[in-house]
């Protein structure tokens, strides 16, 4: 059974930030005061090029490994606007209710263009109107 796309962010994610811990304690070289530096240097406004370059490193693998593991999975990824939505082909209209009670149970559908009752015909030549009540 194929995991949802929710579980394989998941573990993309976390094995993303083990990975991440790992290069920062790698990059402080087993100094306490180095990683309490690097971990505190970090904060919503960091870009990629603040981080030490073993962190840089992990994450340039782990995104790499994360499309990987999507594709292996059977997720598509692409650019934004490269694909076309699916739309579903409408539905077929179905016959009028009128031409449903005229036609037999059997017969075929009427042909285009051919004498369908259930298509009005306009005022029959030799009656007169029927009186409005």
């Amino acid at each position: 059974m194929s995991k949802s796309a929710t579980d394989v962010m998941q573990d993309i994610v976390f094995s993303a930030i083990i990975d991440s811990i790992g290069a920062l304690k790698a990059a402080s070289k087993g100094v306490p005061n180095t990683l309490l530096r690097d971990l505190n240097s970090v904060h919503a406004n960091t870009t990629l090029a603040d981080l030490p370059p073993e962190l840089q490193a992990a994450i340039a693998t782990n995104v790499r490994a994360a499309f990987t593991r999507l594709l292996k999975e059977g997720y598509t990824v692409a650019p934004a606007g490269s694909t076309v939505p699916r739309t579903a082909p409408p539905p077929p209209r179905p016959a009028s209710r009128d031409a449903q009670r005229h036609r037999r149970p059997n017969a075929p559908p009427p042909k285009p263009g051919g004498n369908d009752p259930a298509k009005p015909r306009g005022p029959r030549p030799n009656r007169p109107p029927k009186p409005r009540s």
